[in-house]
């Protein structure tokens, strides 16, 4: 169409006039001597940053070699104190922190009050405090305290240093105030998943739930809470699979069929489908057992653990003990685990169930009421990390965590390192914030969309750019794979795979990319360059445009810089006592103050930031007093005229157009540069909003729409994008351009013209608005302009909200392709539940259905994260123009399309649809919906390590009441337990069918020289009057 070649034209006349865009190429070329062009060297780059990170490791794991150390030493030195009385007034534990008068600072690192004089416990609520076991607990590892502090001081970096003992005792330092939740404290470090990685090696899991008849009421609601508890004792390294039995035995999920990857998503999966089992036929062990051993000893190549093979059987009792099925699968070899779960109050004998755990290397439990289910569903741990006790040194691992948000308020990666003596003494854990491992990796060299990730043994990201939670204190780890953070394609696909292996490697392609917002898909080239991380599991990469193969590096002898302009610069660490503030004109005054005290050459700034940004400011200062300064805005419809750069300056032309200024100052962040870097020609964005939103306030002349160009620069042979230029258009003026542009008026024709052969409506875009439908629609499907007076408030909605008719005949035609994709890191308001109890909301009375279902102790009303479909549409690329016949049966109408060259915008013209009776797929971005489908998913290599090495993990511990938004990764030792009673599995476990309280197992205090530890159950009967030893 003629239309959009003159509107084509338009654009590119007034642009190139306004921004100065050719005027800005030659004042870089004039300032060629002061800077250096640098060419970027990915495999060195990749090598040095993986060798610091290696050494920040290294340095964070001599701390937790030394607490691990030290605490099995003093373990093993305490005396065995039956004697240490539970006093409020004495040396000892306290109940209420208040009757500890400590003074508490406030740490940004930490971003909490601390005291760095004491360090800080927590006690679960369900164990009793006054119990010998924790008394003792809490006296040995008050000594720890002056290892703690010794850390601190050797490396000042240090984050939070945590010990988790294996009775549930936590002591952290530096001491802070305990944050409980809103209804009722349930942290227990020994059910977090950094804690559970750390006490025992990866499990294959076949969860095995009796759903005969005789489990029905209260017994199936006691099953259904204690597997959704077993499966919370299961971390990222595990695999897992969920069968409900009675005469036959199936998966409770029936597109698992095998056993699937214990994360987040599948847990939830198969929490929802254990609520939905019923009780009904008979009981078979036989059928459920045969199903289970298929599940663990098939040859399949399915992704598992391959380390310990568990059986948890969920029942209330039966005669069958199945021995010919474990003499066909299990013995003499026992490679298989059974555990075994009397359920409920019932009169059966247990003993067959008994007999079925202690022939199979397993253990017997009683679950007889709520109160039971944790702790019984936590204790089987102990028994697999016998075997590590018996490997001694081979098996002490530092394993390093997911990423997590921490009950402490922090969040990032874990390293962590078992203890040991005749039985696991804990974990010992020590943070590592993930900013500091951020600081390590270059920035601003790799340009706005070159970027440094780094991913675990399961592929889940520790860095990348698109690792952004929406919510942060998590009660999960944060987990999200690096193929979701990306568009997946097989090339990535064998990236993933190669780092996983630990194998470097280097990789051009072409991929899709998301943008900022995830409103739109790119088609770019990237190269990708990886290595492993020398002494972890941790692999880096790096990803790198085409663009940035050169990066400008200032070469500034003195300090040129004049602010005296409305420039912005983004909030980057350029000093380290820079105070950083919201408000770009203080942000200046600051930094101005600073370099004027301390000069931009010191060791406390950063000199190629700070003279980059000097030399941006200098060029972009040039370009705004030669050219914008000489130009009438206004008369072209513009509202301002702007330009950003890579070195950090964004300046806003006139000074009153920056005061309104909201985009993203630093231009790295902002949508417009990144998208404008990756695509030739102008890039047109209209404010976006979502169809609930008001969209305009009244004033029409205050809406603009951001138009930006990349600027190529030659410089002695080297491609180089070291800026952007636009504007921001005046949405009144430029719709009645648009529409004077496709009219009869600017034709120079004379007489009317027709839509099209056999068509009565006038092809005029000003003069036929109630006929004709003129709109220009970006490359992502939102609608930047029309010709109709009552869009004007539909500016910058996605088209399908505006016309689904017109929208879906784009799609349909393949002038739209769409992309669709899971979200993993969104947030959904949770749903109402009307079984609380009636009471004012600041006291939560919890129902009997509460109390049946266990709800209450998890329930929220906060959001949860959830997965939602997102959706972007894009271009073809098989043709420019199209003419288009809607049918919709008693009525048709004619499309015409065609893209705007040298721009992101397709012109539409189409008649007004004279029917309603289309049947169409109503289009949208983004709608949540439930977790995906897993039969659609495959499974992706998960490689193990030998559960014999070291092996360092990263893992989340999202707990408690935290207001950080940032994530760290935890380090964890497990030190040497303290010996804790535990009943050899091949012994008959102790018995008391009579008994209606949560069954422990016996223990006896034993001599001096193994002093193994009873298993703390709280006992409000125990005598109260003794001392405490002091924390």
């Amino acid at each position: 169409m003629h239309w959009a070649r003159r509107i084509e034209q338009e654009i590119e006349r007034v642009f190139q006039h306004i921004t100065g865009a050719q005027q800005l190429k030659g004042i870089y070329n004039e300032e060629r001597r002061r800077f250096s062009v640098i060419k970027n060297q990915p495999r060195r780059i990749v090598e040095k940053v993986a060798l610091d990170i290696e050494r920040l490791l290294a340095k964070k794991r001599k701390a937790l070699d030394r607490l691990a150390g030290e605490a099995e030493r003093l373990q093993r030195e305490h005396l065995w104190k039956d004697s240490i009385k539970y006093s409020m007034d004495g040396e000892g534990e306290v109940e209420n922190p208040s009757h500890i008068k400590l003074e508490f600072v406030y740490d940004p690192n930490f971003k909490n009050n601390v005291n760095y004089s004491y360090t800080a416990v927590q006690i679960p609520t369900d164990i009793y405090k006054g119990a010998p076991v924790i008394l003792n607990e809490l006296n040995w590892t008050q000594a720890l305290e002056k290892v703690f502090m010794e850390n601190s001081r050797e490396d000042p970096s240090l984050l939070w240093q945590a010990f988790g003992s294996a009775t549930g005792v936590t002591r952290y330092y530096p001491a802070t105030p305990w944050k409980a939740p809103d209804k009722i404290d349930l942290y227990d470090v020994r059910r977090r998943p950094w804690y559970i990685q750390g006490a025992s090696s990866p499990k294959d899991m076949v969860i095995l739930v009796d759903v005969s008849g005789s489990v029905s009421g209260l017994t199936l609601k006691l099953i259904k809470a204690s597997v959704m508890e077993m499966l919370d004792t299961l971390s990222d390294d595990d695999y897992v699979n969920v069968a409900r039995f009675n005469e036959k035995a199936e998966a409770v999920v029936p597109c698992f069929k095998h056993l699937v990857q214990a994360n987040v998503r599948n847990k939830k999966i198969f929490k929802e489908a254990v609520q939905q089992m019923q009780a009904k036929g008979t009981t078979d062990y036989k059928s459920g057992f045969h199903f289970a051993f298929n599940q663990l000893l098939n040859k399949t190549n399915v992704p598992r653990a391959n380390c310990n093979k568990i059986i948890m059987l969920f029942t209330d009792g039966g005669e069958d003990r199945a021995q010919d099925v474990f003499l066909q699968y299990n013995w003499p070899n026992k490679t298989v685990r059974v555990f075994t779960f009397s359920v409920g109050q019932h009169n059966y004998d247990v003993t067959p169930l008994q007999w079925i755990a202690c022939t199979n290397k397993g253990y017997y439990f009683e679950i007889r009421s709520i109160c039971a289910i944790r702790i019984n569903t936590q204790e089987y741990l102990d028994v697999l990390g016998r075997p590590m006790v018996l490997a001694g040194g081979v098996a002490k691992q530092v394993q390093w965590t997911n990423v997590y948000q921490d009950a402490l308020v922090s969040g990032g990666t874990k390293i962590s390192l078992n203890m040991h003596n005749q039985l696991i003494l804990g974990v010992m854990g020590v943070d590592v914030h993930l900013d500091e491992i951020k600081r390590l990796t270059p920035r601003y060299n790799l340009g706005a969309n070159g970027y440094i990730f780094a991913i675990d043994p399961n592929g889940y990201l520790l860095l990348h750019p698109n690792l952004r939670p929406k919510l942060v204190n998590l009660p999960e780890p944060v987990t999200l794979d690096f193929l979701d953070a990306e568009v997946e394609d097989s090339n990535k696909e064998e990236i993933r795979r190669q780092m996983i292996d630990g194998r470097p490697g280097e990789m051009q392609i072409k991929t899709l990319l998301k943008s900022v917002d995830e409103q739109y898909i790119d088609d770019v080239y990237r190269g990708y360059t990886w290595a492993p991380i020398n002494g972890t599991d941790y692999s880096l990469g790096l990803v790198l445009p085409p663009y940035n193969e050169y990066y400008i590096q200032a070469d500034l002898s003195d300090v040129m810089l004049q602010l005296q302009c409305k420039c912005s610069s983004g909030h980057v660490e350029y000093c380290k006592r820079l105070h950083l503030s919201d408000n770009n004109t203080q942000f200046l005054q600051n930094f101005l103050s600073l370099i004027i005290d301390i000069s931009p050459d010191s060791d406390e700034c950063d000199q190629d930031l700070i003279h980059n940004l000097i030399l941006d400011s200098r060029i972009i200062g040039q370009l705004a007093s030669r050219v914008w300064k000489n130009k009438d805005l206004n008369s072209y419809g513009f509202l301002a005229v702007f330009a950003s750069t890579d070195g950090g300056i964004t300046r806003v032309f006139p000074n009153v157009a920056a005061d309104v200024w909201d985009e993203d100052p630093e231009p790295f962040n902002s949508n417009f540069y990144r998208r404008s870097l990756d695509n030739k020609g102008y890039m047109f964005r209209a404010p976006q909003k979502s169809s609930l939103d008001d969209m305009v306030n009244g004033d029409n002349g205050t809406v603009g729409i951001l138009v930006s160009s990349a600027i190529e620069v030659n410089l002695g042979g080297k491609l180089l994008k070291p800026a952007v230029v636009g504007v921001k258009l005046d949405l009144e003026a430029w719709v009645d351009k648009f529409k004077i542009l496709a009219s009869n008026v600017s034709d120079g024709r004379q007489g009317t013209h027709k839509c099209g052969a056999s068509r009565m409506c006038e092809m005029d875009c000003e003069a036929n608005t109630d006929d004709l439908l003129c709109y220009l629609i970006d490359d992502g499907g939102f609608l930047v302009m029309s010709n109709q007076r009552d869009h004007w408030k539909k500016m910058g909605l996605f088209f399908g909200d505006v016309d689904p008719y017109l929208m879906y005949a784009l799609f349909n035609n393949s002038i739209y392709v769409r992309r669709q994709s899971f979200q993993y890191q969104s947030a959904c308001e949770p749903i109402s539940s009307s079984h609380t109890g009636a009471a004012p909301r600041r006291f939560f009375v919890p129902s009997v259905a509460d109390l049946l279902s266990l709800a209450w102790w998890t329930s929220t009303t906060k959001p949860s994260s959830c997965v939602t479909i997102q959706s972007q549409f894009y271009f073809t690329n098989t043709t420019n123009m199209y003419n288009v016949l809607q049918d919709c049966g008693n009525c048709s109408r004619l499309i015409h399309a065609k893209r705007i060259e040298n721009t992101n915008l397709l012109f539409v013209v189409a008649e007004s649809l004279p029917c309603s009776t289309c049947e169409i797929e109503r289009l949208t971005q983004v709608r949540t919906e439930p977790d995906p489908d897993p039969t659609k998913t495959q499974p992706r290599p998960n490689p193990r390590p030998d559960p014999h090495q070291d092996q360092i993990k990263i893992q989340p511990r999202p707990d408690k009441d935290s207001n950080q938004d940032q994530t760290k990764t935890r380090t964890k030792t497990r030190p040497r337990p303290e010996p804790r009673p535990d009943q050899d599995p091949n012994q008959d476990p102790k018995q008391d069918p009579n008994q209606d309280q949560p069954k422990t197992r016996t223990k006896t205090r034993p001599s001096p020289e193994t002093r193994p530890k009873p298993r703390p159950d709280k006992d409000p009967n125990q005598d109260q009057n003794q001392d405490q030893t002091k924390i």
